[in-house]
């Protein structure tokens, strides 16, 4: 048994999902958002975003995490601050001594509906097939756990996403 944590990060909410798995099997255990305040300093979010990861990952001491990759947006400032949220993920992550996959959007699309190409709708329904009684906390929560779940489906193949 694995537990998998998925953080789909941003800098105003990062999304997190946690599930288990045994082979092929699948299960939620959790998943939720973490929030900054826009109104703060870029450093204060940043080390806030920091201590909710830390709680997280002390509170459910996962085996494995997976980050979702930057995705270049049309706004230069958007993509900086996921990139800056997505640092202090990967961070937290190697400080709790956890390996970390990390998969490109459109991978785990593919991964979860079969299709590079679907809509958040498609992932959000997806999660919650492969997750019976799952209930993301937001579309955030929903694409973390595709996070964890492409996770899941590299480690069970051997192909596991690792840099």
């Amino acid at each position: 048994m694995t537990l998998i944590l998925g953080l789909d990060p941003g800098l105003g909410t990062t999304g997190w999902g946690l599930i288990r798995a045994e082979g092929n099997r699948l299960s939620h255990v959790a998943n939720g958002q973490l929030k900054t305040d826009a109104s703060e300093p870029l450093p204060r979010r940043l080390s806030h975003l920091a201590s909710q990861l830390e709680a997280l990952l002390a509170d459910h001491a996962p085996a494995a995490a997976a980050v979702e990759e930057v995705f270049v947006n049309k706004n230069p400032q958007s993509t900086l601050k996921l990139s800056h949220a997505r640092g202090v993920a990967l961070m937290c992550a190697a400080r709790a001594g956890i390996d970390v996959g990390e998969y490109a959007p459109t991978l785990v699309k593919k991964a979860v509906v079969g299709t590079g190409g679907a809509d958040k709708s498609q992932v959000h329904a997806m999660v919650q097939r492969l997750l019976p009684g799952c209930k993301p906390a937001g579309p955030d929560a929903a694409d973390a756990l595709a996070v964890a779940i492409t996770h899941a489906h590299h480690l069970a193949s051997g192909h596991c996403g690792l840099r």
